[in-house]
């Protein structure tokens, strides 16, 4: 859900009945005129972001760095004291003159290097260590041991302590401090390492961006609420990076680089490297990017660096997610199908037109979606008993839970606190929580009231022992009176739309309105279009600019500007200033303040822990407890959570949808970096607001942008209230579009959920870069214009209005990949580092699938449930050798730890495939067809476990050279995979 912060307006009174578009009100709130917060309630201090600031003071020439002394050796690393060189500098805070170093060869692919303060005393006593309860730290392999390990540290003293990782395979220096100086205060910690010249660097998030990181870019980690903007924070915070090195073979490294000939063709010109760098820390971070070196800064906490090997990125990121993270959550079959959702669905009625014309116009469906409308006065776990009445609701989910479908609310984090005046405002959640003191205070005790859409609100303090215990009994209250199938968890990072304890003696005002105009109500209406909507809908575009200047100059345009006074902190010895710290990182929000559309930094937590040191950690933990409350609800069914606030290791409890994005084609290009970038997080359960969330959009873009998102793992189609519907078949072009892609997505969600499988169980990725899987490829590393869906699907949409063609390039066909035109089932004759132009006329998006794949199939239908009713099919494309492999994966879609499992291997020879399953789960659909491309030649007699195949069930078409064998059902009705089998041609 969006905060409009660009249509504040300023104090005023609004009426409760604001509309059926609105629908704020609660239905117990009287008919009175109700209170608006002022919007001057959100604006904090202005403040100078240091990488803007030019009188802002270089640590790395204002401090001395550190000694190291008292070196002591262990089995799997060392340790050493760390004592300051020089006077201190106190530049952002007060300099730590003592300092414990800990190097850990944990695993021959991992190595921990920590660095902490010595001891607690005068200037480090409000020193916050990130818990291990909440982000656990990798632990230590039984046979770790430095010489068995794929990396070595070096260190020296001159001119002051420094390290360096380095790669023995290649004697390359992966992470190099040499030449800076390590700068440790309480409130911000600088180190430094140098990077290649042309390097290529992943993750670092949560941003829009491209995918490969920018040189020169200022990246900043700090969990915030905003709609979407690009290279700035956003909602969670993920620092980890993915650094690829690119080697010449046979030149530099080159006897290291034929160590590794068995994986790289003899004929490749290039061997690469990949390493990941995670640094253990939740304060709000930056790190900045420049010419062959990278900056990393914090607000805090310790220096506790996981380095892994790699060499590959797979390697990495599996590394990353087993030894410290953790493996992502198995989704549920289903969950896999579409999802529909707005913001505006304002009653049971609505929801039934949507399910309906679904069903009318054929379009697959298996969610939907509630926004806050469905809340009694936007409370938590109470429904609008008007419009949502729990009656309506039980009979419509039974509706929609007999065809096969599903409905998903909006929890958000924050909690309405009641009118202390108003006898009729109570509410039994916010009774509860209060009666086990479990929400977040001010330090001097007092209850900490924010404000959010409720209006003033509380917010659970999960530093409580019974915060997670409160919150999950209040999902299992709220489900026995409403059988929801899943929750989508919101406005967790944490936020509020005023500074500070704002609701702290005005909660007779409750509920109150945000300080800014939604959606619709007046002043803003919302006349935002696609780029291109003027060629293609010159009038209705015309209308829409005129309305748009109408309303500016009634809002009072833009403005005069003023001139700007800064507030600058001088740090105070001995003394934490956690509202403006004395480093102001480059923050999204206005003036930088960390209090701004946010619980303010100063928030206090029951174990005395200040929200500062745990800022982005909040929608994190929300997440671990909604997934606690879930188990409660269904224990053995996985819980299905969408999250919008994430931190490292989220991704074990719950997938993520990218936010708050525009009807824009430009978000519609980033999105597949965010999808890219969260399977380098360990979060594959990725999705974007499929043709956009803010704005209308238009047919163009949706028809495009709907054959897009039928490729990410999250599927799922949502916008703004008040803007145009874009459901799928509001327009007769997008209805074609959305059915010929999902045509082929519900066709290969077998696929899908065996990739699911893999990533649950080893770490692997769903969504994948070019440069990932074909790693020894330079000219691939910047490439986000196209994907890859596991191994075998590569998908080239189009990504810009008003064209009929798209350039891709096809990777490894200089070395003997061969891809498959998914439509014509024929090879594609490409060249090797070259755009190759694509077909794409509107309605179209280019499918590919790689030589060497076999692809385990059923046929489409309107729900995931009926698809897994119909009968399989395999998709084998041989590569250049006459050679193709895949896998399945089959359980019963829902369970935790299924009691019954089915694996089935394929492998393909140039005149045969095989079948070999293993396993309890009883699949009992048939085995219909077979396809086979790359066949050279029409065979002659093909034998199905020696039994010849009837002729009239066997196709050959000589041009594409694709071998159809049909006729299968008779011969499997026992199953497709009860039996081994292999098909001879």
């Amino acid at each position: 859900m969006i905060h409009f912060t660009a249509f504040l307006a300023s104090a005023w009174l609004f009426p409760v009945a604001y509309g059926a578009s609105s629908s704020l009100a609660s239905s117990t709130t009287p008919p009175h005129s109700q209170f608006t917060i002022p919007a001057s309630a959100d604006v904090g201090a202005q403040l100078i972001a240091n990488v803007d600031d030019p009188q802002a003071v270089n640590a790395q020439s204002a401090c001395p760095g550190y000694k190291a002394s008292n070196v002591k050796h262990t089995s799997d690393g060392f340790t050493a004291s760390l004592n300051l060189a020089g006077k201190p500098c106190n530049a952002y805070g007060t300099d730590v003159d003592s300092l414990t170093l800990t190097v850990e060869f944990q695993a021959k692919d991992r190595l921990n290097i920590q660095i902490v303060p010595s001891h607690v005393d005068s200037s480090n006593a409000s020193w916050y260590h990130l818990s291990e309860d909440t982000v656990p730290r990798p632990k230590l392999s039984p046979n770790a041991s430095i010489p068995q390990s794929d990396l070595f540290v070096s260190w020296s003293n001159e001119p002051s302590f420094n390290f360096k990782v380095i790669r023995k395979a290649t004697g390359d220096a992966i992470f190099d401090t040499e030449g800076s100086v390590l700068v440790y205060e309480d409130q911000f910690i600088e180190f430094v390492t140098s990077l290649p010249e042309d390097y290529n660097l992943y993750g670092l998030g949560e941003r829009m961006s491209q995918l490969r990181l920018l040189k020169n870019a200022n990246l900043t980690m700090y969990a915030a609420d905003i709609a979407d903007p690009i290279d700035s924070n956003i909602y969670g915070q993920h620092p980890f990076y993915l650094d690829t090195r690119y080697y010449k073979v046979n030149e530099q490294y080159g006897p290291h680089s034929r160590a590794r000939s068995s994986e790289v063709d003899p004929s490749q010109e290039y061997v690469s490297y990949s390493h990941g760098v995670f640094l253990r820390n939740a304060h709000g971070q930056e790190v900045l990017l420049r010419s062959e070196k990278l900056i990393w800064r914090t607000l805090g906490g310790s220096i506790d660096l996981t380095f892994y090997a790699g060499p590959t990125q797979a390697d990495v990121t599996k590394q990353y997610q087993i030894s410290t993270v953790g493996l992502p959550a198995m989704q549920q079959y289903n969950t896999l199908g579409f999802h529909q959702c707005r913001w505006g669905y304002n009653n049971w009625s609505e929801f039934e037109d949507v399910v309906a014309n679904f069903e009318k116009f054929e379009i697959p469906l298996e969610y939907v979606w509630a926004d806050i409308d469905y809340m009694h006065g936007y409370r938590n776990f109470d429904n609008d008993k008007h419009r949502f009445s729990y009656e309506d609701g039980e009979k419509f989910l039974n509706k929609l839970h007999d065809g096969g479908r599903r409905w998903v609310p909006i929890v958000d984090a924050a909690l309405y606190i009641p009118n202390p005046e108003n006898a009729s405002d109570a509410y039994e959640t916010y009774t509860r929580g209060a009666a086990d003191d479990v929400f977040l205070k001010n330090p001097d005790g007092s209850l900490y009231i924010g404000a959010v859409w409720p209006g003033y609100t509380v917010y659970p303090d999960w530093h409580h022992p019974k915060a997670v215990e409160f919150w999950a009994n209040e999902l299992l209250v709220w489900w026995k009176k409403l059988a929801y199938d899943g929750v989508w968890y919101d406005m967790a990072e944490v936020s509020s739309f005023c500074v500070g304890s704002c609701g702290t003696g005005n909660l007779t005002l409750n509920p109150v309105h945000p300080p800014f105009s939604l959606p619709g109500e007046p002043g803003n209406v919302v006349f935002d279009y696609p780029e291109g909507f003027n060629i293609t809908n010159a009038t209705e575009a015309a209308s829409a600019s005129a309305g748009a200047s109408s309303q500016a100059a009634a809002n009072g345009g833009s403005g005069s500007p003023t001139k700007t006074s800064y507030l600058r902190t001088t740090p105070t010895a001995g003394v934490r200033d956690v509202d403006h710290p004395p480093y102001v990182i480059n923050h999204v929000q206005t003036g930088h303040d960390l209090a701004v559309h946010a619980v303010a930094p100063n928030a206090t937590h029951a174990d005395g822990v200040e929200e500062y040191d745990v800022h982005s950690l909040y929608g994190h933990q929300g997440l671990n407890a909604t997934y606690q409350g879930l188990l409660k609800v269904w224990s053995e069914k996985r819980p299905f959570i969408i999250g919008r606030s994430t931190f490292a290791g989220s991704g074990k409890w719950a997938g993520h949808w990218g936010g708050d994005n525009f009807s824009k084609w430009g978000s519609m290009y980033f999105s597949i970096s965010q999808a890219l970038s969260f399977s380098l997080f360990g979060i594959p359960m990725f999705g974007v607001d499929t043709c956009g969330f803010n704005g209308n959009s238009a047919e163009e873009l949706c028809n495009r942008w709907m054959q897009l998102s039928a490729f990410f793992p999250f599927y799922r189609n949502h916008n703004v209230l008040s803007a145009i519907p874009q459901e799928p078949y509001r327009w007769a072009s997008v209805i074609d579009a959305t059915k010929a892609a999902m045509k082929i997505r519900y066709s290969i969600l077998p696929y899908f959920y065996t990739l699911f499988h893999l990533a649950h169980t080893t770490g692997s990725t769903v969504m994948r870069a070019l440069a990932w899987e074909f790693p020894h490829e330079p000219s691939l590393a910047a490439i986000d214009t196209q994907f890859l869906v596991g191994p075998s699907v590569m998908v080239v949409p189009v990504l810009e209005p008003q064209v009929d063609k798209v350039k891709g390039v096809f990777p490894g066909v200089g070395h003997g990949e061969v891809w498959y035109d998914w439509y014509t089932q024929s090879a594609v004759d490409a060249k090797p580092g070259v755009n190759t132009t694509i077909a794409a006329p509107l309605g179209h998006i280019p499918v590919f699938i790689r030589g060497g794949s076999v692809l385990p199939m059923q046929e489409p239908a309107l729900t995931t449930r009926d698809a897994r009713q119909t009968p399989w099919s395999l998709l084998a494309s041989l590569s250049t050798r006459g050679t193709a492999s895949g896998q399945l994966y089959l359980d019963d879609g829902e369970s935790i730890n299924p009691p019954d499992t089915l694996s089935v291997d394929f492998v393909a020879t140039k005149s045969s495939l095989r079948a070999s399953a293993r396993g309890t789960w009883k699949e009992t659909n048939a085995l219909d067809k077979v396809t086979v491309l790359g066949v050279a030649e029409k065979p002659g007699t093909v034998r199905f476990n020696g039994e010849k195949v009837p002729t009239e069930s066997v196709r050959y078409n000589a041009t594409s050279q694709a071998l159809h064998v049909g006729g299968l059902q008779k011969l499997t009705a026992k199953g497709a995979w009860s039996t081994d089998w292999t098909l001879e041609w």
